[in-house]
């Protein structure tokens, strides 16, 4: 059978949120089989428990924002994306995750700080089948048209990948890699898309920080590039990181939905609210999906069965 997984141990991280600039700690912690991804705002006079699902996300502005049944007005936690995609990555179906402020770390602007904290903790197999969301037939969102459109799909496919295509119009950007695809049955997570890190444009800081956004961003926990080009000392990690990190952002993005997904996702120009959006059109639809689960681990999709290497 192929089992749930969750943490062995609890593990610690303190750091400060993107667009707050909060201090936060996060501490990580197993969960019983069927729980879910779980975030608990521990700051609060009484704790919140919000339960990571399809209809808890309230805002995608900028980043993935949830509170309880995605409530404007109540507690909240902000950019939970990279965590998101480092759990989905790592194929851990059951956390808590104990927060200290209204956003998650930024850490160093990807999800391979996560990464490292996850299997620092451990990962371990619980007595449980371990349940994905078949997609059984294609979903589709689109909005603008010409220059100005972009699209999400979803369509059946025995395994998991995702292609992403991006177009800014940007020297610094243009000169790298605009489309990647990646196939969890093929590719590593932690060496192909966990490195790739956040960005963002030195234009667009000013009106951001005017909108109490970006608060906590610097050139250590994101790649920051003018008019022309990149100003970071060291430059990009790989030649298509910015690409690299809209993947990265789509696999949290897509987690929220609660099951590991069995589908392919092709998507230009997406963000946060579109892959959100792609969620709720596929949900809404009761016959494009349903939930499975593998009795003999021969008949998962190849690369879904094995645990992620230890560091």
């Amino acid at each position: 059978m192929l089992q749930q997984r969750t943490l062995k141990s609890l593990t610690r991280a303190v750091g400060v949120g993107l667009h707050s600039g909060q201090r936060v700690e996060l501490t990580l912690r197993p969960a019983p089989p069927n729980t879910g991804i779980v975030f608990r705002r521990v700051d609060l006079p009484e704790p919140v428990d919000i339960p990571v699902n399809t209809t808890s996300v309230c805002d995608c502005r900028m980043a993935t924002t949830i509170s309880p049944g995605g409530d404007p007005g109540a507690a909240k936690v902000n950019t939970i994306e990279h965590l998101m995609s480092a759990c989905a990555g790592l194929g851990l179906d059951n956390v808590y995750i104990d927060i200290t402020a209204e956003e998650v770390p930024i850490l160093d602007g990807s999800s391979a700080a996560f990464v490292y904290l996850l299997q620092s903790a451990g990962i371990e197999l619980q007595k449980a089948p371990k349940k994905f969301l078949r997609v059984l037939k294609p979903i589709e969102v689109r909005d603008g048209e010409g220059r100005n459109l972009k699209w999400a799909r979803l369509e059946p496919y025995h395994g998991y990948k995702l292609a992403f295509e991006i177009d800014f119009d940007h020297p610094a950007v243009d000169q790298t890699g605009q489309r990647v695809e990646f196939d969890f049955s093929s590719g590593q997570y932690k060496r192909d898309i966990a490195r790739a890190r956040t960005f963002g444009f030195t234009k667009d800081v000013e009106l951001m920080r005017s909108r109490g956004l970006g608060l906590g961003a610097s050139m250590d926990n994101a790649i920051v590039v003018d008019d022309y080009r990149v100003l970071n000392s060291d430059g990009l990690r790989y030649d298509d990181e910015f690409v690299k990190h809209k993947i990265l952002d789509a696999i949290g993005d897509l987690y929220v939905v609660g099951y590991p997904l069995l589908a392919a996702y092709t998507a230009y120009k997406s963000g946060h609210a579109m892959n959100n959006q792609l969620l709720r059109a596929l949900m809404d639809q009761q016959d494009a999906w349903d939930i499975v689960t593998f009795e003999d681990e021969a008949k998962a999709p190849r690369g879904m069965a094995e645990l992620a290497p230890a560091w």
